[in-house]
Formats: C-alpha cells, structure tokens, sequence
C-alpha cells in the first residue's frame, strides 16, 4: 500500500472463486487487473475483466468482483485515501 495526501494505491492478491460482495463507498476507485480473470458487476452490469484490464468506478458506484478459477492479482487506487483501510493496517501491523 501507496499512501499519499489524497490518493492511495493498494496491491491486492485474491484467492480463486473468492466473492467481494457488491457494496459502495464515497470514494473514486480504479483497478487494474495484474493477473487472473474477475467477473466483475458495476452498476448491475457484468463484465469479465482479463489482465491489463483498468476499470473506472465513479464515487458511490454500486460494484462487486467474483474471482474467476486462479488466483486474481489487482492493484486498486482509491481517492480520496480509504482510512478504513488504514485502520486495517494498524490492528495487524507486520
């Protein structure tokens, strides 16, 4: 994790078939896809996003991701910075 005054950039690697629930939040994301295929759903719609894929979700955007059948590496920047993900990083420090 890349944390700067507004923006932040997090490297996250997911197991297959891992499900992150549909959900929004005030911020502005973006994600890249490194490695894997994600079906991911936006706004109800279904996409499946391959590496080198970048997708957009605007402030308050309903999305999810369903990892597809290996391991999903993805690097999501956020603005403004998640605190709650900071939180996170400090309960499990190491």
């Amino acid at each position: 994790m890349v944390v700067g005054e507004h923006l932040m950039i997090c490297r996250f690697r997911f197991a297959p078939l891992l499900v992150t629930p549909q959900h929004a939040h005030r911020h502005e994301q973006m994600s890249i896809v490194v490695s894997g295929r994600v079906r991911f759903f936006v706004e109800g719609a279904e996409r499946i996003a391959l590496p080198g894929d970048v997708l957009h979700f605007p402030s308050n955007c309903w999305h999810g991701a369903t990892m597809l059948d290996e391991e999903v590496v993805l690097i999501d920047i956020f603005t403004p910075v998640r605190e709650d993900f900071l939180e996170t990083k400090d309960a499990n420090p190491g």
